[in-house]
């Protein structure tokens, strides 16, 4: 899952000098319209697809539960306090939270003790609960009702942010979500978010149609040192229909920075990627990197990549033996099922690439549209992405479902309650466009326009962790294989072993 999320880090680059952050005491602010509310709006469809169907309910539900078992282990923990019965105490709130209105607001007091405050929309009955079920675990708290709110402040004598709030409901922003947290002051409590490396976040989601309008800005603590290169495009690769197109640059910096990837890195490190997928066939996946020499760079991959696969253990990392091998610039996969992966040395009119094709790229049928090309020159783009979700969700479930199971981790089970909604909701679901472009020397502005609030692989990762046994923590990893089964897989080895040569 950490590879996963590496993904969407591509955006999330390096530090040179130091910036100041908006809020330096926030922790996070946020504010939800709330299910009923947005579900009376006149442009709610878009909503009601994603969050409001039989499967979506039922994955609501489930993960209430595991978050309410969770939240309640993690503050009994973390107030040195003991709760009998705290997660049944916990869950009934999680239902409003999902359909009421509500603000929380939590900072950083002198001293580093958080205060959270949460205003919520509620009818006397479900007051009284909140307030019954909350107690035991706040103290310190206090609870005032105003004009059909409950305002809870865990402990109002550090920042009186209750006071804040009750200012706040009287004018209640028009989005249907706005959100500011800022995850390296988070990371203080939860300190698992580290891995992350996220930025402080804003984002307002809206809906003046059938989509969904998210922005927003990340906010970096540290200016950003990137190299916004011109775009090179394989044009002669590259080609029409393609049901998704994803262009990052920028990110050699961070990529330089990151321990995972310290023995996978050719020189000069890559600082520029193109992915793209065809409709024809679910594995039809493939990414271009511009490099200064094609064959040299698949020559440096090969060095870096062959230690991987011919360690002693490497057997371990896959349900069947897979090889790695190497012929007239080409580096090439055996062993794999269904698909057949080169690494190959590319030469076009823009230049050298580097060029990953997970299945064998069909004939060039039509030139790239020139919309391609004017998004591109967007100033001071860092990321784009254009998807027909409803066309890329299979695919991408066929190609990730495929690269869990090969690499031993745990598949999304098909009678899980996530996979049920993921192809659900995916069906739905059209046009998705996203962009980031450098807005300040630590910021970043984030705009999308989609008929849904989530691309097609983050509906899939999203689906993973939601799923996963440990959540909120991710653990995709199957069981050790047995000494039978390890036994077995050497015997086919060996089976499989060409004979010698006889002697002359």
């Amino acid at each position: 899952m950490k590879n996963l999320f590496a993904i969407f880090a591509l955006s999330l680059l390096v530090a040179a000098a130091r910036a100041a952050l908006p809020q330096p005491d926030l922790i996070a602010q946020i504010h939800f319209a709330g299910a009923q509310k947005i579900s009376a709006d006149a442009n709610a469809n878009a909503f009601t697809n994603e969050f409001c169907s039989a499967e979506a309910l039922a994955l609501r539900a489930q993960t209430a539960t595991k978050l309410s078992g969770w939240l309640s282990g993690w503050l009994q923990q973390k107030l040195n306090t003991t709760v009998a019965g705290g997660d049944a105490k916990l869950r009934p709130l999680f239902d409003d939270l999902q359909k009421s209105e509500w603000f929380l607001e939590a900072r950083g007091a002198a001293g580093g003790k958080p205060e959270v405050a949460i205003a919520i929309k509620l009818d006397s009955a479900r007051a009284q609960l909140w307030q019954a079920n909350l107690k035991p675990f706040f103290a310190a708290a206090t609870f005032q009702s105003t004009g059909g709110w409950l305002i809870f402040d865990s402990d109002p004598a550090l920042l009186k942010l209750g006071d804040r709030l009750a200012q706040k409901i009287s004018t209640p922003p028009s989005g249907w979500l706005d959100l500011d947290v800022n995850w390296p002051h988070l990371a203080q409590w939860y300190p698992k978010l580290k891995e992350l490396s996220l930025p402080e976040t804003q984002f307002t989601v809206t809906a003046p149609d059938a989509n969904f309008r998210i922005n927003g800005k990340l906010f970096f603590a540290d200016n950003l040192a990137l190299n916004l290169e011109p775009w090179r495009v394989p044009t002669n690769t590259l080609h029409q229909p393609f049901n998704s197109f994803t262009a990052v640059r920028g990110f050699a910096s961070w990529f330089q920075s990151q321990p995972w990837a310290q023995a996978y890195q050719i020189s000069p490190v890559p600082n520029q990627l193109l992915a793209w997928s065809l409709p024809s066939f679910p594995f039809q996946t493939f990414a271009a990197i511009p490099v200064p020499d094609s064959a040299n760079a698949v020559a440096q991959a090969y060095a870096r990549l062959a230690p991987a696969f011919s360690a002693a253990n490497a057997r371990d990392y896959f349900v069947s033996p897979v090889a790695l091998e190497m012929t007239n610039n080409e580096i090439g996969w055996t062993g794999l099922p269904f698909i057949a992966p080169y690494l190959k040395a590319l030469s076009e009119p823009a230049g050298h690439f580097l060029f990953l094709e997970v299945f064998p790229n069909t004939p060039k049928s039509k030139p790239l549209p020139a919309e391609l090309f004017s998004r591109l020159a967007t100033k001071n783009l860092v990321f784009y992405h254009w998807e027909i979700t409803a066309e890329r969700m299979p695919q991408l479930l066929n190609l990730s479902q495929f690269g869990l199971m090969v690499t031993s981790h745990k598949q999304l089970e098909a009678e899980s309650a996530a996979f049920k909604w993921l192809q659900r909701t995916g069906a739905m679901l059209g046009n998705t466009d996203t962009e980031i472009t450098q807005s300040g020397p630590a910021e970043f502005t984030f705009t999308r326009k989609a008929p849904g609030i989530f691309t097609g692989l983050e509906l899939f990762t999203l689906a993973n962790w939601l799923e996963a046994t440990n959540f909120p923590d991710c653990d995709l990893k199957l069981p050790p294989r047995s000494p039978r089964l390890k036994q077995l897989h050497q015997k086919q080895k060996q089976n499989a072993a060409p004979a010698p040569l006889p002697a002359h």
